[in-house]
């Protein structure tokens, strides 16, 4: 009898969840493109369940230009339109409008910092990730002290829906801190 692997409790049963858990949340990712994308998948989860965002993951892609931060950032109002149309997307006009403008000012951080990653990274210790000791769910925070300073200075630049839980929980899908509960495959 094969023993079962033992796993956060967060991603259930859900095939797509699970492929999620194991593969990519708690990695770190220092790849921009890769960052833009979570960036703008995280702010359309607002209120939502990740699950959701993930069922329409391929959806955003394809919306939003392979997740190219230079097309997404020239989006126009008719671009906006054709999003609102989109049952492949979360169509909610405010989530539309801060993910292109987002864009904008993700590229101003490239050019200042060099890459998005260097800015995001470089408000970790070392630039690197932390590795919680995490016995339960229970003790996985919503936000943190570094993600308050990350949300308040991308809030200071312009950036939307990227307020201090969505930081942490962009922080957890990038791999800036790994929350994955002891003895879990994934950790």
């Amino acid at each position: 009898m094969e023993e079962e692997l033992k796993r956060c409790s967060w991603c259930g049963s859900d095939p797509l969840y699970i492929k999620y858990h194991d593969e990519e949340w708690g990695k770190p990712v220092r790849d921009d493109r890769i960052l833009f994308e979570f960036l703008i998948l995280e702010g359309a989860q607002a209120g939502l369940s990740w699950i959701t965002i993930l069922r329409r993951r391929e959806g955003y892609r394809k919306a939003f230009a392979g997740f190219d931060v230079h097309k997404v950032a020239a989006f126009d109002a008719g671009d906006v339109e054709r999003l609102m149309n989109d049952p492949g997307i979360i169509r909610n006009k405010l989530k539309v409008n801060a993910a292109i403008g987002n864009a904008g000012l993700f590229i101003g951080i490239q050019k200042e910092f060099g890459s998005f990653a260097d800015y995001l990274w470089g408000f970790m210790p070392g630039k690197e990730p932390l590795n919680n000791k995490v016995k339960t769910m229970a003790d996985v925070p919503a936000r943190t002290e570094i993600s308050d300073a990350i949300s308040k200075d991308m809030k200071k630049r312009g950036f939307k829906f990227f307020g201090t839980t969505i930081c942490y929980a962009h922080m957890q899908a990038t791999g800036m801190v790994n929350d994955h509960i002891e003895g879990c495959i994934a950790k």
